[in-house]
């Protein structure tokens, strides 16, 4: 797929207030640890970060999703009553129906003439949402549209930290590990055909997706019932096989992307990839052949934000002047299923 009129005129972001350290979720695990003989640290030894993001007990995550559009709007001065398509592409859901889009859109006071709906595809939602309405800027269907995510990790940790205080069991670590990764926030991209005259020229320029279905059993999220009753949320990732199967869907993926776009590793002047932990990013990095100067990461101190992960911290490599006008970048996505999405951008 390949755009000649599709700009990303602005990506806002809101954080939670709340900072876990992994220290902290590492204390709250100390039965568990005491148990296994873990030493203190692994959290942060094993996935590389220090900390992340927790919204407030009860915090609805349309919430999220509006105030990051509502910051996005700003930036690009677009009014509200412009957007013609109103995606929510999280993991994180409010109910299984009505759509959380409509939530957002509500109070967003959105057209009411405008395409709502939801996309879940895992961590590639956003990008997804960003295909989407790229293809429908790119056949004049619309002048805008708005993906916008919020993902909440509070929830699902609490579940695991409190199954593995009581199975104290190892290979329920290991599928777990990833859980303990996991960080929150809220994302919005506005994306346009550059006829609001706000000066910004970020082009998107096409992409490529890639998939290994046959993974699709290696990282769930999902409800299960419990044995004393009723039902609550689990989540189990094969961290060791995500890692195999996923770098080698990746530099599958990365041949295809150059290609497509005409483009060579040297010739790429930034990568934001999706932000799963120090040895992910260390492995694709180096399967790809990527120096490391040109890849900007958040997950230190935000941890995994599931779909909010990577255009978060695209937005923060322009606040902090790594990437710059004219750069060629390239986005990464990788989400389970498995499902590898690249995008390139003319910053």
């Amino acid at each position: 797929m390949t755009y000649t009129r599709v700009h990303i005129d602005a990506i806002g972001y809101e954080l939670p207030p709340i900072v876990v350290t992994s220290a902290e979720l590492e204390s709250r695990l100390k039965p568990a640890y005491d148990r296994l003989r873990l030493p203190h640290g692994q959290l942060e030894y094993l996935t590389g970060i220090i900390e992340r993001r927790w919204w407030e007990p009860g915090f609805a995550i349309s919430q999220g999703a509006a105030a990051a559009a509502r910051k996005a709007l700003a930036l690009a001065r677009v009014p509200s009553s412009d957007i013609e398509v109103l995606i929510y592409a999280g993991v994180c859901r409010e109910q299984f129906e009505p759509a959380t889009a409509c939530r957002v859109a509500a109070g967003l006071d959105i057209s009411p003439s405008a395409a709502v709906y939801d996309i879940s595809n895992a961590c590639l939602g956003v990008l997804n949402g960003m295909l989407d309405i790229a293809n429908r800027i790119e056949l004049g269907q619309i002048r805008a549209g708005l993906v916008v995510s919020c993902e909440s990790a509070r929830e699902i940790n609490d579940i695991i930290i409190e199954r593995l205080n009581e199975t104290r069991d190892m290979e329920f670590f290991k599928l777990s590990l990833a859980t303990l990764t996991g960080g929150s926030g809220a994302v919005a991209v506005l994306l346009t055909d550059g006829s609001f005259g706000n000066g910004q020229r970020r082009r998107l320029l096409g992409g490529v997706t890639q998939t290994a279905p046959q993974f699709h059993g290696l990282c769930r999220w999902g409800v299960e019932k419990r044995p004393e009753g009723g039902l609550q949320q689990y989540m189990s990732t094969d961290s060791i096989a995500v890692l195999r199967d996923g770098v080698a869907l990746g530099s599958r993926t990365w041949q295809a992307f150059l290609a497509k776009l005409g483009w060579t590793t040297d010739s790429v002047d930034k990568i934001i990839c999706h932000q799963v932990g120090g040895p992910h990013r260390d492995t694709i990095m180096k399967v790809l052949k990527i120096p490391a100067d040109r890849e900007f990461s958040t997950f230190e101190f935000l941890g995994n934000i599931g779909t909010v992960s990577l255009p978060l911290t695209a937005a923060l490599a322009e606040e902090r002047d790594a990437l710059e006008p004219g750069d060629r970048v390239g986005f990464l996505g990788i989400g389970s299923g498995l499902n590898c999405l690249m995008l390139g951008v003319e910053w």
